[in-house]
C-alpha cells in the first residue's frame, strides 16, 4: 500500500490566496488532486497544511486523520514532507508525493507511476515530459529515513540526486507534470488552455 501525500503548506504569497482553493475545471486544485490520486494501491492519504490551514480545511472535505498541520511551514517544502512522513502508519511501501502547484495531472498518469513502482521496485519513480522530470514522485519506504534527514536547503532533491542511478523515469505526454502554477499569470494562461 502507498501513501498519497499532497503538499499545500506554503503561504502562496505570489498568488495572494491559497493555491489549494484555486479553481480548476470548476473545483479547487486540492479536490482535483484528491480525485486523481484515488487508486486501489493508495491506502493512506495525507494533506499537509501550513499557512492557510483553516480556510483550506473548511473548504475541502477532508477526514481529520488526513490533515497534517506543519507548524514549521516557513522552513520550506521538505519540512512538509517530513511532517507527512512522521504521521504515516507503519507498513506503507512508499509515498506518492504531489505538490499543490502541480495540479494538472491525470488519474492515468498516477496509475502508470504506481504500476511502474510495483513492477520495477525502483526506490524513486517519476514522470518525464520532453526530457524534463516532473511530479508526482514516488519515494520507496526505504528512503523515508533519508528524507527525514535531508538538508532543508536542497530538500527531497538531495535524495533524488543521491540515488540518480536508480531513478525510474516514466515517459509521459502530460505537460501538466512539469507545469509549476505559482503565480496568477501562469495559472490564468494554463487554465484557459486546459479548460
Amino acid at each position: 500500500m502507498l501513501a498519497a501525500v499532497i503538499l499545500s503548506g506554503g503561504a502562496s504569497s505570489r498568488m495572494g490566496s491559497p493555491k489549494a482553493l484555486l479553481p480548476y475545471q470548476g473545483r479547487p486544485f486540492l479536490e482535483h488532486l484528491l480525485e486523481v490520486t484515488a487508486h486501489r494501491q493508495i491506502g493512506v492519504r495525507r494533506v499537509v497544511l501550513g499557512a492557510h490551514a483553516e480556510p483550506i480545511a473548511k473548504a475541502v472535505d477532508l477526514k481529520a486523520d488526513e490533515i497534517v498541520i506543519n507548524r514549521e511551514w516557513e522552513k520550506g517544502q521538505l519540512s512538509s514532507v517530513q511532517a507527512a512522513l512522521r504521521s504515516l502508519p507503519s507498513g506503507t511501501d512508499g509515498m506518492l508525493l504531489c505538490l499543490i502547484d502541480h495540479p494538472l495531472i491525470s488519474n492515468a498518469l498516477v496509475q502508470e507511476l504506481i504500476e511502474q513502482f510495483y513492477k520495477t521496485k525502483s526506490p524513486i519513480v517519476l514522470p518525464l515530459y520532453e526530457g524534463r522530470r516532473g511530479h508526482p514522485v514516488i519515494f520507496s519506504a526505504s528512503l523515508y529515513d533519508e528524507l527525514l534527514h535531508a538538508p532543508l536547503e536542497t530538500g527531497a532533491r538531495a535524495v533524488v540526486w543521491a540515488h540518480k542511478a536508480e531513478v525510474d523515469e516514466v515517459r509521459t505526454n502530460e505537460e501538466g507534470c512539469v507545469l509549476n502554477l505559482n503565480d496568477p499569470e501562469t495559472i490564468n494562461k494554463t487554465i484557459q488552455q486546459n479548460n
